[in-house]
């Protein structure tokens, strides 16, 4: 499967840079991508998880405080499945699935199945648009 950003999709503007270039000064951690939403989403590098966060979250913590808005990380991964599990963390899921370009999710029960899908369904068309910009996803399901 080839990932979208060897296509040159992903661009940022000035602000995106800045907020990404502050990030990695402070945590160390390289970031691949950021989501500018009602908060900021770092997708980070692999194995870099450690580092973003920094000691009891001490890096989260300064960086929400200094941003003034909620951060969440994200790891990736070259594995879409891998990757669509580390956006959904710390929601557990008995697995994910992909074919042709349809991704099925196994949510563990009822409520985290709704987590995963969210109200008004923000949270599963947030996690294919995150992942959509790394892979070719046509859907997501939630089952």
């Amino acid at each position: 499967m080839q990932s979208n950003l060897d296509k040159g999709k992903i661009k940022f503007d000035m602000d995106s840079m800045k907020l990404m270039s502050y990030f990695e000064s402070v945590t160390g951690a390289k970031v691949k991508d950021l989501i500018t939403d009602e908060k900021l989403i770092f997708v980070i590098e692999e194995n870099d998880m450690g580092k973003a966060i920094g000691k009891s979250g001490i890096n989260i913590k300064k960086l929400e405080f200094r941003f003034k808005k909620k951060i969440k990380l994200i790891e990736f991964s070259t594995d879409m499945v891998q990757f669509i599990k580390n956006i959904i963390y710390p929601l557990e899921v008995q697995g994910v699935e992909e074919k042709d370009g349809i991704v099925t999710v196994h949510g563990k029960d009822t409520n985290t199945r709704a987590m995963i899908i969210g109200r008004e369904r923000q949270n599963i068309k947030q996690t294919k648009d995150i992942t959509s910009r790394y892979f070719d996803v046509k859907e997501i399901k939630v089952v």
